[in-house]
């Protein structure tokens, strides 16, 4: 007898799912839909050992996730046998410290938070209704990014504003991709065979978002992303950290609106907006064919990373591990190297045999005595969401 629970992550312009079996954490289903909104939208449906690949122009979210309905009936695994509906909810605001069983009230929340992660909220939120109106009689439950954070102390996550900013509207630092940090540190001590709450860690989830938290004793004490995900590391399309001065530079120089300047920040900068390109395998292919703004671009990108790592490891008062995860901190291995070669002098020892091997399994990459272990562990939001699911209709 299998207890599914349904998962679904819904980007900016993506839908990720897995069906996974609550009591054996068995993975029963699994697919990505992408290029949602540009008349080009891909489908990848994997069950029951066989892949079913498709090609649609999905106009919003809502249509993508109507259609995946139609495929799981069609193909499978049957909607009739999910127990419960797991959301990945990107921003949480100061009211949901916790995973969240989802009702009218949660929504409506969720809805008044929207402006502060523009690029996750709303298709989460078309998500959680298109996943209701397919599945109305079994519980939804919204895992949030923020919650792993909701531990920072007031020094990391207060600015230097006025008070009623920060107490009337919520202006602080909030941290995101929690579920993913929070499943790594934890896999990390697994891996050490350490008890959690016996040492500090750095985790840098390095993918098309990226960020970075320092955890001191198991429990966050900081994060690079901030108000909205637009902060901290420099990312694919998003810039990462800027000078607030430059919204009124660029409305004031080039005429541009406030919206039109988030737009450009979010979606028309980070490596993109350098060199053109997001994928780390075609920075890569720049770079080797010579092209300066593809060096310069992953020169920014090490640099802003090795300030974050620098601050935490002040902030920590030192660290015992660093971990690399998500696409391009399991797979760039010359991301790894052109870290840890600038951290050596600070007891992060690199073993670059180690670094160089591809896998899927949660590996040290620092030399034998190296004062700071230094890790890569494939993240696993997934899983991590399913059981956040399982105990919160538990409860």
């Amino acid at each position: 007898m299998t207890t599914p629970i349904l998962l679904l992550n819904c980007g900016s312009s993506s839908v990720k799912y897995q069906v996974i079996d609550a009591d054996s954490e068995e993975v029963i289903a699994t697919g990505l839909i992408e290029r949602i909104g540009d008349g080009e939208s891909t489908i990848s449906h994997t069950f029951g050992g066989q892949t079913l690949q498709d090609e649609h122009g999905f106009a919003d979210h809502a249509q993508a996730l109507t259609f995946l309905v139609k495929l799981f009936d069609r193909v499978g695994p049957k909607l009739c046998d999910i127990v419960a509906v797991g959301h990945r909810t990107v921003h949480g605001g100061r009211g949901f410290r916790s995973t969240t069983v989802i009702d009218d009230v949660v929504l409506d929340k969720l809805r008044e938070l929207s402006p502060l992660a523009p690029l996750h909220n709303p298709p989460g939120i078309a998500g959680i209704e298109a996943a209701q109106k397919a599945l109305p009689n079994v519980p939804h439950v919204a895992i949030f990014d923020t919650a792993f954070f909701s531990s920072m102390p007031p020094e990391a996550y207060t600015y230097a504003i006025p008070r009623n900013l920060r107490e009337v509207h919520g202006m602080r630092k909030y941290g995101f991709h929690g579920t993913s940090h929070s499943y790594v540190s934890h896999k990390v001590a697994d891996v050490l065979g350490r008890d959690y709450n016996s040492f500090n860690q750095i985790v840098c989830h390095l993918g098309n978002g990226a960020s970075i938290s320092a955890i001191r004793m198991g429990v966050a004490v900081d994060a690079s992303m901030g108000l909205t995900p637009l902060a901290g590391l420099v990312m694919g399309t998003r810039s990462g950290d800027v000078d607030p001065g430059m919204h009124l530079f660029m409305s004031q120089r080039l005429g541009l609106t406030i919206a039109e300047v988030d737009n450009l920040l979010n979606k028309r900068s980070g490596i993109f907006g350098m060199s053109g390109v997001t994928d780390f395998r075609d920075l890569f292919e720049l770079i080797d064919a010579g092209d300066a703004d593809a060096k310069l671009a992953f020169d920014v990108y090490i640099h802003r990373l090795l300030s974050y790592i620098g601050s935490y490891v002040a902030i920590l008062g030192g660290v015992d591990a660093l971990t690399f995860t998500a696409g391009v901190g399991e797979n760039a291995a010359p991301v790894r190297a052109a870290v840890i070669g600038r951290l050596e002098s600070m007891g992060f020892w690199l073993d670059a045999e180690a670094n160089a091997v591809r896998s899927r399994d949660a590996r040290v990459i620092s030399r034998e005595g190296s004062p700071v272990t230094v890790l890569v562990v494939p993240t696993n939001e997934e899983l991590a969401m399913a059981r956040e699911t399982k105990a919160a209709i538990s409860a």
